[in-house]
């Protein structure tokens, strides 16, 4: 039988990312890591510059482990939410043009003209 190498990190990276979005603004964080391609594009900048934990499973089974208790120590949880922060600003800078035509500013909504005449 065929064996596949599985990365135990990436759920648990996947995991952490979701955690630390949501304490970032829902306009413009929120909003561009909610698109795939850049939620995929930090996944991957995390997973290249942390330590990543593989086992080898038979092919088609996943490994029969709890991802949510998988633990990493204190220090491995420091690097990637570290890795995430640097990823989030860093993405955000390189994609800014990008991003400002696919999200727009929200706009204050006592500055819109219907609220100007009551």
């Amino acid at each position: 039988m065929t064996k596949t190498i599985f990365n135990l990190t990436l759920p648990t990276v996947a995991s952490i990312i979701e955690d630390i979005i949501e304490t970032y603004p829902h306009h413009p964080y929120q909003q561009a890591f909610s698109i795939p391609d850049l939620r995929q594009e930090l996944i991957a900048h995390v997973l290249s510059r942390v330590s990543n934990c593989y086992v080898v499973v038979e092919e088609g089974q996943q490994p029969s482990i709890n991802f949510r208790s998988l633990a990493c120590s204190l220090k491995d949880r420091s690097c990637i939410e570290d890795s995430i922060h640097q990823g989030i600003e860093e993405i955000m800078y390189k994609r800014e043009q990008e991003l400002s035509l696919k999200i727009p500013e929200t706009e204050d909504p006592g500055l819109a003209p219907s609220h100007w005449f009551g």
